[in-house]
């Protein structure tokens, strides 16, 4: 009884801070991925925020500063725009146990209301500091209740301060189908984080969250929406995209049972995106003594995760060591054209686009060049590339020019 009790107390700890307040202090434990760094902003943006400083967003004690959770966000076609991050709640009944907001941790917490979020945010975009927002949230009364916490924050933005822009909403664990379609209705992109890529993996990660009942059945609803239902039901006449993230190293989860999981998310559910979020330890969490993950890792994962989802690569291609994992110390694309190209060199002014695509050096736009210049007649140098922008040193001791091997300094391999 008394374990509970205490477990209610760390849930619950919360002092009294304005929104902007909890801006910042969301700040301090929120995970970013790569790409969503907030000290990579652009100085146009950093000069915003401090022009700022004095009046601030919400008031002159409290100025918007680059202690606001703001990463640059890619939007489709390449544009990059500032994203807020944030929370409704962090305060969560669930106890993972990597989690940064797990019930067991006796730290502070905060929480917002719908309407002080939305209004905040809006006075952020109304200042041209951000052009979009992630939402996230602890789970605190169930999946179900709070997903509609955040979508009537959607709602309030949507709906009563006439919100445009980009909206990027998190699925909780248990969230009921018409609320999976109502967020679908609000939002240009949609998450659950899977966290692990196997139930087994899943139980050790976040012994309370069930893989297939509460994570992978909304994504499945939602490509369900996507596929049968007509798209100027969602907002700007298009369905979102969807995403979702992995912790990578806080268990003996493999690079091989990540892989096959995330080819299947792509192929079955499309998903847009999948993250590798590099375990860190935590103090007051059952794995606060486990050492975090080589960065490397989450290079090599990144690397064969885009070959997945844009060469046509499948995981089964990759060269794994013994225990499962990539190798750190070359990039799978190289190390796949090394078992497989080395002594059967492809003929460039004869190979299928997929078969260009496996080139090291070659991607989506060099194949295009590649294809256009065949059109005019053969690519005979090494040259001959060049011209098209493409980088040969990684390619020359995988391809023929005409029949002829171009020259290459050998790797010491």
């Amino acid at each position: 009884m008394e374990k509970d009790l205490a477990l209610i107390d760390n849930m619950f700890y919360i002092y009294i801070m304005d929104a902007f307040e909890k801006f910042a202090f969301f700040r301090q434990d929120m995970v970013f991925e790569d790409q969503e760094f907030p000290n990579l902003l652009p100085q146009s943006l950093l000069g915003k925020l401090k022009s700022h400083a004095k009046a601030g967003v919400g008031s002159e004690d409290h100025p918007c500063d680059q202690k606001f959770p703001i990463f640059m966000a890619t939007m489709a076609g390449g544009r990059k725009i500032p994203i807020l991050k944030t929370m409704l709640t962090s305060v969560c009944e669930r106890n993972c146990n990597y989690c940064f907001c797990r019930a067991g941790r006796d730290i502070p917490r905060q929480t917002f209301r719908p309407e002080e979020l939305a209004g905040a945010f809006m006075q952020m975009v109304n200042k041209g500091i951000v052009q979009g927002i992630l939402l996230s949230s602890g789970i605190a009364g169930g999946g179900c209740q709070t997903q509609d916490r955040l979508l009537a924050t959607a709602d309030v933005l949507r709906n009563k301060l006439g919100y445009q822009g980009y909206l990027h909403l998190k699925l909780m664990p248990g969230a009921e189908y018409a609320q999976v379609e109502r967020t679908m209705q609000l939002a240009n992109r949609v998450s659950v984080n899977l966290e692990a890529p196997t139930m087994a993996h899943l139980q050790r990660l976040a012994p309370m969250k069930r893989l297939i009942e509460e994570l992978v059945q909304p994504l499945w609803w939602v490509e369900t929406l996507r596929q049968e239902e007509p798209s100027d039901r969602g907002w700007s006449g298009r369905w979102p995209s969807s995403t979702t993230q992995f912790v990578v190293g806080a268990t003996d989860e493999t690079d091989l049972d990540l892989l096959r999981t995330s080819e299947y998310l792509y192929r079955k559910l499309h998903l847009k995106r999948i993250y590798y979020s590099g375990f860190a330890p935590l103090p007051q969490t059952p794995f606060e003594n486990l050492p975090a993950v080589h960065p490397w890792r989450r290079i090599r994962l990144y690397q064969a995760d885009f070959l997945l989802r844009d060469y046509g690569f499948s995981y089964e291609d990759f060269p794994y060591l013994r225990d499962g994992n990539l190798p750190l110390n070359i990039d799978p694309k190289l190390a796949w054209a090394r078992e497989n190209l080395a002594e059967q060199p492809l003929e460039i002014n004869r190979a299928a686009p997929q078969e260009l695509l496996r080139i090291p050096g070659v991607g989506p736009k060099g194949v295009s060049a590649i294809l256009a210049a065949r059109n005019k007649g053969k690519l005979r140098k090494v040259e001959d590339l060049r011209v098209l922008g493409i980088h040969t040193s990684r390619m020359n001791p995988f391809i023929l020019l005409d029949g002829r091997r171009p020259a290459f300094q050998p790797a010491l391999w």
